[in-house]
């Protein structure tokens, strides 16, 4: 007997896959357990398993089509067997059709008769042919009628006319004609990981009510760690690693802001699992490191590294980018000194860091060169209060201009 291939729901948030990859073709024979496609969702690529043994009689959708959670993707069963009853229950993207009187039967309607309109005419005996109204708008106006095309019916004037007239000037030389090659426009179609991003940030920004607050950090003394844990360390430490250590800390003794809005209630969170924004061609992947406040920068530098390769490669799978309680967007490394973030839901905050700066600073009465990075914490104000924000971010400063103190 035939059975429909559906699509899976393969993460919390998919509402529809794109298929990737198909690895049948029809007339193929398959087994239980065998990956007939590979489906982009919007958090990775995964594979699809066919339950049952059969030939594949159809394919409904094509590599690179979206199909939508419980839409047909494909139909197998016994070779020769006739599947036109359940295809012709299927629209062209394997959804379920939804005929209609209106669909099977196209409304016709009688053409209307056009009307047109024209100014009053008189008889012209020789006279410029134009209307009644045009003639005292022209003469108003001071415009003369033998400069003026009509466009009425056979070449009368009318009030159009007088109102599009535009004298004419005299000609200038022309100047040399310039043209130039078209270029060809190109559309690029939406991947499943951009839509689901553009609809959960516009969601963010338009429903959680945002604000920014931003310090000026010295970052000598954490630049000054770094090189010292480099030294030692068979694992290269980042500025990257420090910040998320730093957040870690702060967030423990901040829970306000390892927090979410459920509506009902505000969720503080038990553990503190730092979400990192890595960029792709598709657009950004949050990969979360749990627990980070419990983990040394090396753990943290190793786990980070291993996270943002799988990202890239678009191997992440689904558990490894959920549960996040603070999310850390870092542009700094792309030369960005200061910028905002939008909040990724459902953490309370995002926050945003900039590259490390040199610049002049006034230490003990004279101006010498310093270190500096600009940090901005965006909130949700209906979990974070602008002071709360401020105690976070204070704290913050201190653990990486004292970058020791997380140590102990």
């Amino acid at each position: 007997m035939a059975q429909k291939i559906e699509m899976p729901k393969l993460s919390d948030t998919m509402e529809e896959g794109v298929i990737a990859k198909w690895n049948v073709s029809e007339g193929d024979k398959v087994e239980s357990g065998d990956v007939i496609a590979e489906v982009e969702t919007d958090k990775a690529t995964m594979e699809v398993e066919v339950f049952d043994s059969g030939t594949v009689l159809k394919i409904l959708v094509g590599e690179g089509d979206a199909v939508p959670l419980g839409g047909v993707m494909a139909v197998i069963g016994d070779e020769g067997e006739d599947i036109s009853e359940i295809l012709d229950g299927l629209d062209k993207n394997g959804a379920p059709a939804e005929d209609s009187e209106e669909e099977r039967s196209e409304e016709k309607e009688e053409p209307k008769e056009e009307v047109k309109t024209t100014e009053a005419s008189e008889d012209d005996d020789g006279r410029i042919k134009a209307s009644p109204l045009a003639r005292k708008m022209a003469e108003d106006k001071g415009i003369d009628l033998r400069s003026v095309k009509g466009t009425g019916p056979d070449g009368r004037i009318v009030k159009r006319d007088i109102e599009d007239y535009t004298p004419e000037k005299a000609e200038k030389p022309a100047a040399p004609a310039v043209t130039f090659e078209s270029e060809e426009s190109e559309e690029i179609k939406v991947s499943q990981m951009r839509k689901v991003i553009a609809k959960r940030l516009s969601e963010s920004k338009f429903t959680s009510p945002h604000f920014y607050e931003t310090v000026d950090i010295d970052m000598e003394h954490a630049i000054d760690a770094r090189e010292k844990l480099n030294e030692v360390s068979e694992v290269k430490i980042s500025f990257n690693d420090i910040v998320v250590k730093a957040c870690a800390v702060a967030l423990r003794r901040h829970p306000y802001v390892n927090s979410s809005w459920m509506d009902d209630v505000i969720r503080k969170h038990g553990d503190v699992n730092v979400a990192v924004a890595v960029a792709i061609d598709e657009g950004l992947m949050t990969p979360v490191i749990n627990h980070a406040d419990k983990k040394n920068l090396r753990q943290i530098s190793v786990e980070t590294r291993e996270l943002a390769e799988l990202a890239r490669d678009r191997k992440l799978q689904p558990e490894q980018m959920e549960g996040s309680t603070f999310t850390i967007s870092n542009l700094g490394m792309f030369g960005i000194e200061e910028f905002t973030a939008i909040i990724n839901p459902p953490n309370a905050s995002i926050l945003a860091v900039g590259a490390i700066r040199d610049v002049p600073v006034v230490k003990n009465g004279e101006v010498v060169p310093g270190k500096r990075m600009k940090v901005t914490l965006s909130s949700d104000h209906r979990i974070v209060d602008g002071a709360k924000a401020a105690e976070f971010l204070n704290t913050l400063r201190q653990l990486l201009e004292n970058p020791l103190s997380m140590m102990l």
